[in-house]
């Protein structure tokens, strides 16, 4: 038993250690470039220099609250996601991306704005976390998670084709009146985006049991939320409490995602 004992404390010393962390973008510039820089060498290695939600403003933006995997003393980014709220100081990604190829997207976002609404974007991963199961699911049920704090009550996607499947797992549907049903030809001719909109964020009705109980969970405990992976070998601690909600008013944000959509017919109608 005493070797045994060893033996486990020999794996804790080596297993690695993360943690998932949630804040407001306004609260953490440094953190936030760690995450710029990341996300764009993980799109730059995969052939895509541009895409609108790789930009920075939203980094400035009083609605964006951002999701990284990092080090427990902070020293590393390792992936990462962010949930934009519509409103703000800017568009959805979602809207910045696709509103050119269908302008009905900005009408769609108000519709589901105006008693909150916010999107799920900019996930990534590095390939130092590659094969500790740090990607998608994680990331995107933390964004779930933490999207309830503030509010809102439904949460777009422009999902990848390796993202659907996961999403649609957490309760998310097509959006079927954009685009050739619900799909784009972005960020190249050669990929494809598939729009996504969780509409009971709270409830989760259509969620399969599994990400709908991980996300229960960290809803009721987000700080001290867990996952031990013996089979990928690494251990992880969540920080899913929103730090400073109390200066956020999610109804100015709305008041905000009024004035953008206003902003986006009056463009539309130039266009016409």
């Amino acid at each position: 038993m005493q070797a045994l004992k060893h033996m486990d404390d020999a794996v804790k010393i080596t297993r690695p250690k993360v943690r998932v962390r949630a804040f407001r973008a306004i609260d953490e510039p440094e953190t936030c470039m760690a995450f710029v820089q990341g996300h764009a060498d993980v799109l730059t290695s995969i052939g895509i220099k541009k895409v609108t939600s790789s930009k920075h403003e939203w980094t400035a933006n009083p609605a964006v609250f951002v999701i990284v995997v990092e080090a427990l003393d902070g020293s590393r980014v390792f992936g990462g996601a962010r949930v934009h709220v519509a409103g703000g100081t800017e568009y959805l990604p979602i809207e910045q991306a696709i509103s050119k190829l269908d302008p009905t997207i900005n009408e769609l976002v108000w519709q589901y704005a105006q008693t909150g609404s916010g999107e799920i974007c900019g996930l990534w991963n590095s390939k130092d976390m590659a094969g500790y199961g740090l990607g998608t699911p994680i990331l995107i049920r933390s964004g779930i998670a933490i999207a309830s704090q503030l509010g809102i009550q439904t949460l777009f996607a422009l999902c990848a084709p390796y993202t659907v499947q996961p999403v649609v797992n957490c309760g998310m549907e097509l959006v079927d009146k954009v685009g050739n049903k619900g799909t784009f030809y972005y960020p190249k001719l050669d990929l494809i985006a598939t729009a996504m909109v969780l509409n009971d964020l709270l409830e989760l009705s259509k969620a399969n049991a599994d990400a709908r109980g991980e996300i229960l969970k960290m809803r009721a405990d987000p700080d001290g939320f867990k996952l031990v992976d013996y089979k990928k070998d690494i251990d992880i601690d969540f920080k899913l409490k929103v730090p400073n909600l109390d200066k956020w008013n999610l109804n100015e944000i709305i008041d905000s995602a009024y004035q953008l959509f206003l902003e986006s017919q009056s463009k539309k109608a130039v266009t016409y």
